[in-house]
């Protein structure tokens, strides 16, 4: 039974502190991607006046006729706030913290009409642990919490400690979050409101020390219109600034080799060794200082950081024959200025440069031996870049206030190496099981180089944002533009630019269009260059009301209106989508009307733009050029540049044509290559959840996810039966698979494109044949038998998601999460995770309708059960101890095929070959069906951290963090190789097949120790 009743130690306190804090009230609370905000209800008439006691930042607004007041686009930290009347204060100021996009509400009142239940004062933090006025799903972590906890430094291990978020896959990209189910090419990453998202394949971004950062906000979903570009998550950070008092610091990171555990080495069933690692190390050692403090005092403040670093790795190659032994030791340097105008009036200026260069030598190896001989290599990799943003920040009444952004983000990605001019690149992909030793398998040629890049990527991005509060609400409404540049220039090293891939195949067995040779032994050469500049234009408008109906029901309502402009090499548009309407909308109840609990909802519709690696690959000269030889052997040769004995393969007679298909080199009528009224990915999603305090201290919530992802675009290998030919064969296009797809092409047999076609793919576009033997010349003859449509792309994702949280309260702090979750398709997103396919919107998974069928099932990011807890307890005054203990279930195993019972494709498929293979027909061969996640899934992963903080009891602020991650050296599979048949040799069976790909990191320690005075 409950009581109106006021509390009277409620009520003192109440009265002491002039004011009391609820959580909801009429008086709408969202806040802008970098700042924060104060809102509540006052005496109608009544100054409210907060003060930055560190900045000496002062605003004094009034509340209206209502009682409502808002301060809004507060940076984050500390202030005091004080109310007034008649120029009369009311009770003494009191603590306020703001926080990154949130807002605390202060309600001022009566102590008969104010209730406290949900606060908790400690010393000078103000701690509510249930926000009912947010809509969306995040996490906060502060600087101070991870001081206290084993996070290691980097933006994506902050991340990992949200419910819902796993790590991707690495040959993806080492940067690749999984949030909610989505591929890793799906998120976004703001510093101090500027995207630093790789654009050219979405996997990736710039970052900055873990020692420059303040704040970090994990937006899993829900997030408001103000937010898009993206169907996964939101990484939103700020970097710190500087204040009235000069400050100063070092801090040294140590992460040396001696304190790693061995990594293990991975060995066949039958004995041989497959991975030799155990020699794969590091050596990290990084050193910032920082300076800061007042230009002008409580107008002009810096903040300027500079770290020097050296970052040693080491490692060979699977086989250990090569070893690698490389170092990295550009420094960081950063700032960040903050000129308070006016009260009312500021602007803020930051900059970075992330650029790295590593230098890699290359050396023959013994692995056995442990001897390193020659060196044969020199690679060197550049990373990184200038970034800095401009923001100005008006508060021009106490109900309209206005934000502006011009920023540029820069990223560098080439790589090189010494002998790309004369050597090739040679890899022999045969195993043990086909007769081939250890040290003759692998890199074969005089350089391990995979490719010769030299690249930039450079974002110009503005935006303006704006708030209008009127009454009960606060509208929202701003636009932004990005313009998103890719300067590229790639190919294979060595002499004519071509990579050698040598391969065992079943004899007999189609290849390219022709036959394995009785021995088995084909070569395959390829060609892989692209060179332009290739831009997108991203934009959008967007405005929103957050209404408070009543004091306890406040509704999100937002619509946010997209568009995105792709250019091919010549800045001609060529994917041009525009008026994409995203709809949002949330609530949050205060059930009982004392911020105690809330039931919270969200129901949106969120776009995906396409990456710039689709212009560079469809939209320049892209060439891909494939053809098969039989292997004769190698013949020995001997390089100029480093004097290495290496091996370039001999080749025998040519097996097929040309392949050219992904790109023969020359940028063609585009019109043909790309669908006219292509649609964009979006994805729908729809949120409920309920939070509620156990007291001043715990809280616990519940949540339940549903995304669904509604579309692809890909590239699909079309024949439209409108087009001229038997077939009507069009080629490669970028289009939307089990949709209507219209491009140009000839319509009337004259030998040139004259008209449009259109090919509705959920009913044709892949003409089929049936192989009817061969002729006198061994040639297969070829029936054509029709025609065949593709499955739309699907991927849904459920999950329910249980926390506790237990605020920190100087003694101890825990928070624990659980998630369970479905996430099931044909389509894992943008990139494939499945087939180690990172080239974004190309994923092979649509180039023919039988890549796909039947391949419906747990998707690669499918991790049925997420356990993660973390917490820290104060040993002593000065002794902090914590822990993070990550569990994860296994994720699903496919055995990938080549062909199908269908038709003579041999591409990948869900279809194993099990009878009659190399059969002359087709129409012969036995296949069964191979489902999506049928082959069990990889182990349980379980990741325990330690950490133990110490703060040295001297005047200055020394501070020692010793952390040891992976403290139980789990080294578990987390990806196995999924082909049991290859593609390109239908009924070949892969030795490899089933065998760990990527595993944990072995054990490491980290020590960290910061010195401020």
């Amino acid at each position: 039974m409950s009581s109106n009743k006021p509390n009277p130690r409620k009520r003192a306190l109440c009265m002491a502190m002039g004011l009391c804090l609820v959580s909801l009230t009429t008086m709408p609370v969202m806040a802008q991607n970098t700042t924060g905000s104060i809102v509540g209800r006052a005496e109608p008439g009544s100054q409210v006046t907060i003060v930055n006691p560190q900045t000496g930042y002062t605003r004094t607004v009034t509340a209206d006729s209502q009682g409502n007041y808002r301060l809004a686009l507060l940076p984050t930290g500390g202030y005091t706030l004080q109310t007034s009347k008649d120029g009369v204060p009311v009770g003494d100021a009191v603590p306020v913290t703001v926080t990154l996009g949130n807002a605390t509400t202060v309600n001022i009142g009566s102590a008969g009409t104010t209730n406290l239940d949900v606060v908790q004062v400690k010393g000078s933090r103000v701690i509510n642990a249930v926000d009912v006025t947010s809509t969306e799903s995040a996490t906060n972590v502060t600087r101070e919490e991870i001081a206290r906890l084993p996070v290691d430094q980097s933006v994506g291990s902050v991340a990992l400690l949200a419910p819902g978020v796993v790590q991707g896959k690495s040959s993806l990209g080492a940067q690749g979050l999984s949030f909610g189910g989505s591929s890793v090419a799906e998120n976004t990453v703001y510093i101090n409101g500027l995207n630093v998202t790789d654009f050219y394949n979405r996997v990736g971004y710039s970052s900055v020390p873990f020692a420059f950062y303040q704040e970090f906000q994990v937006k899993t979903g829900g997030y408001s219109v103000e937010f898009g570009r993206s169907t996964g998550g939101v990484i939103n950070a700020v970097t710190r600034s500087g204040s009235n008092e000069f400050k100063s610091g070092v801090e040294l990171t140590f992460e040396p080799r001696a304190w790693q555990s061995a990594a293990k080495n991975r060995y066949l069933r039958g004995g041989g060794r497959y991975i030799a690692a155990d020699q794969d190390d590091y050596t990290r050692a990084k050193f910032n200082a920082y300076a800061s403090g007042p230009i002008i005092k409580d107008r002009l403040f810096f903040f300027a950081m500079y770290e020097a670093r050296d970052y040693r790795p080491r490692s060979t190659n699977d086989a250990g024959s090569v070893f690698n032994s490389g170092q990295a030791n550009d420094p960081f340097w950063g700032g960040k200025l903050d000129w308070q105008i006016t009260d009312r009036h500021s602007l803020s200026l930051f900059g970075f440069s992330d650029k790295n260069n590593t230098v890699t030598d290359v050396y023959d190896y013994d692995f056995d031996s442990g001897v390193r001989e020659g060196q044969t290599n020199q690679l060197v990799q550049d990373n990184g870049g200038k970034n800095w943003a401009a923001t100005y920040t008006g508060n021009f009444t106490d109900n309209f206030s206005m934000k502006a952004l011009y920023g540029e983000n820069d990223r560098e990605r080439s790589a090189s190496s010494a002998n790309d001019v004369e050597c090739n690149r040679v890899f022999d992909n045969r195993s043990l099981d086909d007769g081939v030793p250890e040290d003759l398998q692998g890199d074969r040629g005089c350089t391990t180089a995979t490719e010769v890049v030299t690249a930039t990527d450079k974002r110009k991005a503005a935006r303006l944002d704006f708030e209008w509060s009127l009454g009960s609400h606060l509208f929202r409404f701003g636009a932004d533009r990005e313009e998103n540049t890719s300067e590229q220039d790639r190919y294979y090293p060595g002499p004519g630019r071509i990579r050698y891939d040598v391969y065992r195949r079943t004899p007999g067995a189609p290849l390219n269009g022709g036959r394995v040779p009785a021995s088995g032994l084909v070569v395959r050469t390829r060609q892989n260059e692209v060179q332009g500049s290739f831009k997108s234009i991203n934009s959008a408008l967007y405005i929103e009301d957050n209404w408070s109906v009543t004091e306890n029901l406040l509704l999100n309502i937002g619509l946010r209106k997209e568009a995105f402009d792709n250019q091919d090499s010549d800045g001609r548009s060529y994917i041009e989508m525009d008026d994409m309407y995203a709809p949002r909308f949330g609530f949050s109840w205060d059930m009982k009307g004392d911020g105690a609990t809330k039931v919270f909802g969200n129901l949106g519709r969120y776009f995906l733009p396409v990456a710039n690696v689709i212009n560079i690959k469809q939209a320049g000269a892209f060439l891909d050029e494939r053809r098969w030889y039989e292997f004769l052997g190698y013949q020995d040769l001997l390089s100029s540049s480093y004097g290495r004995a290496y091996a370039l393969p001999i080749l025998g007679g040519q097996i097929g044509g040309i392949d050219n298909s992904q790109g023969d080199g020359t940028v063609g009528d585009l019109r043909s290559e790309v669908d006219r009224d292509m649609d964009p990915v979006y994805q729908d999603e729809l949120i409920l959840g309920f939070q509620t305090m156990i007291n001043e201290k715990w809280s616990w919530g519940a949540s339940a996810t549903y995304r669904k992802l509604n579309n692809a675009i890909d590239d699909m290998e079309i024949s439209a039966t409108g087009a001229c030919g038997e077939d009507g064969y069009v080629g490669f296009v970028m289009a939307n698979p089990g949709k209507k797809v219209t491009v140009w092409g000839d319509t009337d047999c004259n030998g040139s494109a004259d008209g449009w076609i259109t090919v509705d793919t959920a009913r044709e576009g892949w003409a089929m044949y049936r192989q009817d033997g061969v002729d006198g010349d061994g040639d297969p003859i070829m029936t054509y038998i029709g025609q065949r449509g593709w499955g739309k792309p699907k991927r849904s994702y459920a999950a329910l998601e249980l926390q506790i949280d237990r605020a920190w309260d100087e003694k101890w702090g825990f928070n624990a999460s659980y998630t369970l979750s479905y996430n099931k398709g044909n389509a894992e997103g943008p990139v494939n995770s499945d087939t180690d396919f990172a080239d974004t919107g190309r994923t092979e998974n649509f180039d023919n309708p039988w890549v796909n069928y039947r391949g419906s099932g747990y998707l690669a990011n499918d991790h049925r059960h997420q356990f993660k807890f973390r917490g820290s307890y104060a040993v002593t005054e000065n002794l902090t101890a914590a822990a993070s203990l990550n569990v994860q279930s296994g994720a699903p195993i496919t055995a990938f095929g080549a062909g199908n019972p269908f038709d003579t494709t041999d591409f990948h498929s869900y279809y194993i070959c099990v009878e009659n293979c190399n059969s002359t027909y087709s129409n012969e061969r036995v296949y069964v069906h191979s489902r999506r996640g049928g082959e069990g899934r990889t182990p349980w992963v379980y990741n325990l951290d330690l950490s133990l903080a110490y703060k040295v009891p001297i005047p200055t602020d020394l501070r020692i963090k010793f952390a040891i991650y992976n403290v139980l050296n789990q080294q578990r599979t987390l990806g196995v190789d999924q082909d049991l048949q290859p593609q390109d040799s239908i009924g070949t069976f892969n030795p490899m097949y089933g065998y760990g790909q990527s595993f944990q990191s072995p054990r490491y320690a980290q020590l960290v120790v910061s010195w401020n005075f």
